[in-house]
């Protein structure tokens, strides 16, 4: 799959290795059965996007030809062929696990029915179910007699309906049936014996009334199977500079559901003339990702799948609350006398929404300025600005609008926000608000305080429960000097990015992180080559921006150490007997998603540490604004050494990152060291030392 001609992998066949490794969660037998199910829906769900952003671009940059230059993507039709080989593959040890699964639920006596499997009882529950919740959401669509064959919805799925007479000649006729989203997927249905669960889908009982849904036409058989269309989700914004950025974005937004198809799946059961004349309808061809699957598709909705059913119940282990505030002083308080760093979701996020809404009833406090990107549905954070607003407080929000498939909610929050009467920023052209920052002004007599964040994960109290990141809480003046000076260049980028090399403490995206991640490797490779130690522990999301992988090469062959932690795409080939030092990379997948970003550079003995919101890859580096966050704080610092010298030492969910993507899993030493699980107990037991001792 990762073929050795290239300099590095390509990006997209690596994130297919990645979105392997989550699969590998799902067959995990020590993995509990309802996390299983979830693996496979985050898989499913992580798989449309995919085809609906990369695989999209890839076809666009075929359309193009030889004028498309973009990094990583040289020949994008080889891409292509490799991404339908892989998911086909992919697809089948898909289905293998989720057979698997079945049979495991049926030992734990919960039980899929099927429409052709229903009792007496549980035959009329489906009908009154069908009558009182589900009817007035169904409209069934008569294909072969719609001129313009109907914009299928792309994250919706479909039943494909054919219907003939048993004892006719007539010919077959064929109907469309979108199943409605408004409904859970799921329902419990009433069960023969008490220790046991049934469920049916909510497509299976439309099944079971398709008599009577298409009564008038008296057909008396009926076949029904499942499919879906992936639909290009990219959207090109216009220039028209009479158009707002608001009117432009909606107007993407429409057009991104007319978006071309680029992935067909469907139930291989399939009629073959109904699958024939749906190809033909949509003007699909062999080489638009034709995906023969099972009889259940849109497995994303399988991450909600019923928790109550189970016996063993999630073991999810609770957030408990930062040592340093135990004894339940302000958050505030806290801050302004010492830098605090929080380990989501290990750590409980209610100090960062705590934090705003003291500042929103404090009545010294003027001005509060905060980026978002994706928020939570019923967002903590914005509850607690707009209170600020109420109160009387300068409000400034860099909301952007352009994070991807967050843009419709977020245009909401902006109505919302102005509407109270903050300020709110968009973003910058041709550039995404990418950096987690907040900066709170406090007026004292004739002085100002100042405090906030800088953090590597989104600011969204939901996600934090299940991603993995850091966020430093400090009033450190040279890093809110810092913050101040990004939000200057977000109010007005006519400043150009030249006005953020004054930054000392947070090396700000665009332009100004390239160049000092390039100086940081340099000064490892010169202590390198002087016999000096030298090694540089990196962990991120991806690692694709070719230049600095190039630069990562050159660091290994003259000796630097290299221990790399990436969760995602990894581009490097990170075995070649020219590198000095074994490269060691890995990826951990488990229970919470990995998602800070933190670089140690061991500098001579003199560490370097930051925190960041950026990855390295091109889009991180040159074309978002990204804040990366040196750490000066000692015991800071030796906090996330440990973190990280935990993972490295994980050998039960870590797996070896190699040049032909095989995901094995590491197995050495002789103690089982789950990074995740050791990384609570190592926190935990310092707010338990607290607590116990009584000191901060």
């Amino acid at each position: 799959m990762a073929s050795g001609k290239h300099k590095t992998i390509f990006r997209d066949v690596s994130w297919l290795s990645f979105n392997a490794r989550v699969l590998q969660e799902a067959a995990d037998p020590t993995v509990p059965l309802r996390e299983r199910i979830r693996f496979l829906g985050i898989f499913s769900n992580n798989l449309d996007e995919f085809f609906r952003v990369r695989v999209a671009a890839l076809k666009r940059m075929i359309g193009f030809g030889e004028k498309a230059n973009m990094h990583l993507e040289s020949n994008p039709q080889e891409i292509i062929d490799d991404i339908q080989m892989t998911v086909l593959n992919h697809q089948s040890e898909f289905n293998r696990i989720w057979e698997g699964i079945i049979n495991e639920l049926k030992n734990e006596k919960i039980f899929i029915i099927k429409e052709n499997e229903l009792n007496k009882e549980q035959q009329s529950f489906v009908r009154n179910i069908y009558e009182d919740e589900v009817s007035t959401n169904v409209i069934p669509l008569m294909i072969e007699s719609i001129p313009n064959f109907p914009s299928l919805r792309d994250k919706s799925i479909y039943l494909a309906v054919v219907m003939w007479k048993k004892d006719s000649a007539l010919k077959k006729k064929y109907a469309l049936i979108e199943i409605p989203a408004v409904l859970s997927r799921f329902v419990l249905l009433p069960t023969p014996r008490p220790d046991e669960n049934h469920i049916i889908l909510i497509e299976d009982i439309i099944r079971f009334n398709l008599p009577d849904i298409f009564s008038f036409f008296g057909y008396d058989q009926y076949a029904s199977h499942i499919f879906k269309v992936t639909r290009d989700a990219e959207f090109d914004i216009d220039n028209d500079i009479h158009t707002s950025i608001i009117q432009k974005l909606e107007k993407a937004l429409k057009n991104r559901r007319k978006g071309k198809p680029v992935r067909f799946v469907y139930d291989r059961e399939m009629d073959p003339g109904m699958l024939e004349y749906l190809i033909r309808r949509l003007n699909l061809s062999k080489r638009d990702n034709l995906i023969p699957g099972g009889r259940i598709h849109n497995f994303r909705d399988f991450m909600d799948f019923p928790e109550q059913i189970f016996k063993v119940k999630s073991q999810r282990r609770k957030p408990f609350t930062h040592p340093a505030l135990v004894d339940g002083k302000r958050v505030t308080d806290v801050v302004m006398e010492k830098d605090i760093m929080l380990h989501f979701p290990y750590q409980s996020f209610d100090p960062v929404i705590d934090l705003l809404r003291e500042a929103a009833i404090d009545p010294d406090v003027t001005t509060i300025k905060i980026t978002g990107y994706r928020l939570a549905s019923q967002s903590k954070i914005i509850n607690a600005l707009i209170n600020a607003v109420r109160n009387g407080k300068q409000v400034v929000v860099m909301l952007e609008l352009r994070a991807r498939f967050d843009e419709e909610a977020n245009l909401e929050w902006k109505e919302r926000l102005e509407e109270e009467g903050a300020k709110v920023f968009i973003g910058i052209p041709d550039m995404k608000v990418h950096a987690k920052i907040c900066i709170i002004k406090k007026k004292l007599q004739d002085k100002t305080l100042q405090y906030g964040f800088v953090s590597t994960g989104n600011l969204n109290e939901k996600t934090s429960r299940i991603y993995a990141d850091h966020c430093l809480l400090t009033s450190d003046k040279h890093i809110m000097s810092d913050i101040n000076r990004i939000f200057n260049f977000i109010e007005q980028p006519g400043l150009g990015t030249q006005y953020l090399k004054e930054c000392s403490m947070i090396v700000p995206s665009p332009a100004i992180i390239r160049r000092k991640l390039f100086n940081l490797i340099d000064t490892e490779i010169k202590n390198a080559k002087a016999g000096k130690p030298a090694s540089m522990i990196l962990k991120m999301n991806s690692l694709s921006d070719e230049s600095l992988i190039m630069k990562l090469n050159e660091a290994a062959k003259t000796g630097v150490e290299l221990h790399l932690v990436i969760r995602g795409v990894f581009c490097m080939r990170s075995q070649s007997k020219k590198y000095k030092k074994p490269v060691n990379a890995i990826s951990i997948v488990d229970e919470y998603l990995e998602h800070a970003r933190v670089w140690v550079f061991h500098n001579n003995g003199k560490e370097k540490v930051y925190i960041s919101s950026a990855d390295w890859m091109v889009r991180n580096l040159d074309h978002r604004v990204e804040a990366s966050c040196l750490i000066t704080n000692q015991q800071i610092i030796d906090e996330l050494k440990d973190i990280l010298n935990i993972q490295l030492n994980d050998n039960v969910k870590a797996r070896r990152l190699n040049n032909v993507l095989s995901n094995e899993y590491i197995t050495s030493g002789r103690k089982k060291v789950r990074s995740q699980v050791e990384t609570y107990k190592y926190l935990y037991k310092k707010t338990q030392i607290t607590v116990e001792t009584g000191s901060n």
